[in-house]
């Protein structure tokens, strides 16, 4: 009986001299939160986008850049002339019942060719759209008057994925779009994503690639991966900050809860 008495006194006095020092305590957390902040504005460098200062000469190259038709892309061919029933051989449709006529895409195949009407397969992989109206216009003069081409590439999307507010793929209408622009179609990175390792993953000719890019730096506008190809993917890696909050546990929470109801109610008993 005694013991218990003593060890009850001997805990009560364990407990309040820690409340005595809970004074000087607070004033190292305090401290410690104003070094905290202090650190935080010194690393905002890892923040911000396009830090260099120094004016940036536009790449004439990536100033005319157009993406190029790989193996596996969808085309749409229309065309047409002066005489329009003359340029109905060279377009394929699907017209079920002979009401609706509907265009029917080309799909270039592993060797990068299409199978053109009258023509027969033409190698379209490696070019550009305007590069094969241009060929097709040449191919068709024997036997069109002034034909018109028009070519649209009809399965160009990117992905953005990892620490963007909207993540996702998305469809690119023009052919043409810089990684800057991919990013914002996303609503830009979280605060959690990391500025300087962007990894572009990029599949051409067969083979599959992973570019690290850092969004910190203004060399990127110069960058022969400033502008996207179709079915480009973009992932942002999750900074350290986010990678050690996924180590708190799901019941995290409800410990810290529980702790805080104890304190106070041996504080409350120690008065």
């Amino acid at each position: 009986m005694k013991r218990g008495y003593y060890l009850e006194n001997k805990l009560k006095q364990i407990i309040k001299k820690m409340i005595k020092n809970s004074a000087t305590y607070h004033k190292q957390i305090s401290l410690g939160l104003l070094l905290g902040l202090l650190v935080g504005c010194a690393s905002s460098k890892r923040v911000i986008y396009f830090q260099d200062e120094e004016e940036q000469q536009i790449n004439e190259t990536l100033l005319n850049y157009e993406s190029t038709i790989q193996p596996g892309d969808i085309l749409f061919i229309n065309v047409t002339a002066i005489e329009a029933e003359a340029a109905v051989p060279f377009n394929i449709y699907d017209s079920p019942g002979g009401i609706n006529i509907v265009p029917l895409p080309y799909i270039v195949n592993v060797d990068g060719e299409i199978n053109f009407p009258v023509l027969g397969k033409i190698i379209v992989a490696q070019m550009t759209t305007k590069q094969l109206t241009n060929k097709l216009t040449e191919l068709l003069l024997p036997y069109l008057k002034n034909p018109v081409i028009n070519i649209r590439l009809d399965n160009f999307k990117i992905t953005v994925l990892g620490e963007v507010r909207l993540p996702g793929s998305y469809p690119v209408f023009n052919e043409r779009i810089s990684i800057i622009e991919a990013i914002g179609l996303a609503g830009d990175l979280t605060i959690y994503g990391k500025r300087k390792s962007v990894i572009l993953i990029r599949e051409q000719n067969g083979k599959r690639t992973f570019t690290s890019i850092d969004l910190t730096n203004k060399e990127l506008f110069n960058s022969p991966y400033f502008y996207l190809a179709q079915n480009d993917v973009i992932y942002v890696e999750p900074n350290n900050t986010k990678v050690n909050s996924s180590v708190v546990g799901p019941n995290t929470s409800a410990i810290i809860a529980s702790l805080s109801i104890l304190i106070t109610l041996v504080a409350i008993l120690i008065r």
